[in-house]
């Protein structure tokens, strides 16, 4: 009886400290933190805008040996560390996106973050830009907590570009299933650039007329959907802020697409296309360049088995590699130079209404769950495996603009949802009419990945999770895997609609 005394005890113990250590790993990082925002300035002002972009390269301390080439580190297959600052341990810079083990062996160029402040001489709004896999909510509230109030910022946003050739931010791309793959000092390396862009940005502020131009269709043939149905987001959405002299001041433009034309085999640190993409339009049109990322669930990619073509020598190319980065990227800022000489809409007075609000989204997914436990994924829960998100929608003149707190699947925006036969859910589509349908204006941009990464955001007559698979297909759909949940899109859409609703 002593004994199974003792051992009952003893289990208790255990299982009290479990609970605890659960309880801690998932606890609520912000307790405190809402948002539920309204700016609606009624007479319109000359319009303000400031750029800034500031580097969040991290130093590649240590580089490494791939003694087989398969771009991942395994000690056990011969691959080695080179201890450069002789510490006795490998001090890795783990590469997010594609699978783990991916150490950079140093960079090919700057990761950024960039910044735009608009200013209507009432209300002033900053969108921060990430060359990043993703960014969760927690660290955005660091963010805008670190902002000095005498910024006069009523509103900042946080994308990230979802870079597959960036260091993991996430945390499940460490350098095995159980580590993460997050650099704290890296992590505060990035929150403390962005706060350093928002602040360069407004110190930047001056008069401006902003030109408006788009092109919806050009674009297509730079991304695959590797997912049915074949429902792409291709249009290239510009703003281009000028200065009283006419010289540019810089440019937003957002585009949506999987930064990961290098694929799984590069080493090198890089934004990918982006790169090309801002480095193209500031040599064509001087200024400071802005990329956002737009609905890329689905899957959006410049994957190998898509074929682009040089703008400048007309060759063609498939392959992984630096030279078809720079084709997409160039070709874009082309298009997008092309659509600036004439734009539909220019103004230098307007006014900034806005509407942003905090809800929460069921933590569905079992896997996620278990990288919160352990401690791979730093992400707290606010209620029983219910996580806080945030999304907004403003307008400024003829644009308005949706943030989408993770990858949505391009017929949420812009329509084409499917109920095909094999479906887990016997339902038709909820997520109807599409989003883009409901905002205002002639120029209509949604951010992706914008406050949040909640990964994949999949209509929910289209969720697919177990056989018999949809579209006759032999196996498992990629996206769910790497979603919240069949409820996300469905909630996603509501807020949408509220927000867009209020804002009209």
């Amino acid at each position: 009886m002593k004994f199974l005394k003792k051992l009952l005890i003893f289990l208790i113990v255990i299982l009290l400290i479990g609970y605890i250590f659960v309880k801690y790993q998932v606890r609520d990082r912000h307790p405190d933190y809402r948002v539920y925002q309204s700016i609606s300035t009624k007479k319109p002002g000359q319009i303000k805008a400031g750029f800034a972009a500031v580097s969040i390269t991290p130093d590649i301390v240590d580089t490494w040996n791939d003694a087989d080439g398969n771009a991942k580190y395994e000690p056990k297959k011969g691959d080695s560390y080179n201890d450069n600052n002789g510490n006795g341990k490998f001090d890795a810079i783990w590469i997010a996106g594609f699978s783990n083990k991916r150490p950079a062996n140093g960079v090919h160029d700057p990761l950024w973050a960039r910044t735009v402040v608009f200013d209507d001489g009432t209300s002033r709004i900053a969108l921060v830009a990430l060359d990043a896999i993703g960014f969760f909510h927690d660290q955005v509230i660091e963010i805008r907590n670190k902002l000095p109030a005498d910024l006069g910022i009523d509103y900042c946003m946080v994308a990230s570009n979802h870079d597959h050739e960036a260091p993991d931010l996430i945390g499940i791309w460490g350098g095995s299933i159980l580590k993460s793959g997050v650099n704290k000092k890296y992590m505060q390396q990035v929150i403390d650039g962005a706060v350093r862009s928002v602040e360069m940005a407004v110190k930047q502020l001056e008069p401006v007329t902003l030109h408006f131009a788009k092109d919806e269709n050009n674009a297509a043939k730079l991304v695959k959907d590797t997912r049915p149905p074949i429902v792409k987001d291709p249009g290239i959405y510009l703003i281009q802020a000028t200065k009283a002299d006419g010289s540019t001041k810089g440019v937003l433009i957002t585009w949506a697409d999987h930064p990961e034309t290098l694929w799984s085999k590069n080493l090198l640190l890089t934004s990918d296309f982006p790169h090309y993409v801002r480095k193209g339009i500031e040599d064509k049109l001087g200024g400071t360049c802005v990329y956002f990322n737009g609905a890329v669930g689905g899957l959006m990619t410049t994957h190998p088995s898509l074929t682009v073509i040089d703008p400048e020598t007309g060759k063609e190319l498939s392959e992984p590699t630096f030279e078809k980065a720079k084709a997409v990227g160039m070709t874009l800022a082309n298009l997008a130079a092309i659509a600036l000489q004439h734009p539909q809409d220019s103004i230098s007075e307007g006014s900034i209404k806005l509407q942003a609000q905090t809800f929460t989204i069921p933590f569905k997914n079992n896997m996620f769950r278990i990288a919160a436990i352990i401690g791979l994924m730093d992400r707290g829960m606010t209620g029983r495996w219910k996580v806080r998100t945030e999304m907004a929608a403003w307008t400024l003149g003829p644009a308005s603009f949706l943030t989408i707190p993770g990858e949505i699947y391009p017929e949420i925006i812009n329509g084409g949802i499917e109920a095909p036969k094999g479906r887990d859910f016997e339902i038709m589509p909820q997520e109807v009419p599409p989003l883009r349908s409901k905002m205002p204006g002639n120029f209509k941009m949604v951010f992706g990945l914008a406050n949040d990464e909640l990964g994949y955001i999949i209509p929910k007559s289209e969720w697919d999770n177990k056989k018999p698979w949809m579209y006759d297909g032999k196996k498992e759909f990629y996206g769910e895997s790497n979603s919240m949940g069949p409820e996300t899109a469905p909630i996603i859409y509501k807020e949408a609609s509220e927000l867009l609703s209020k804002l009209k």
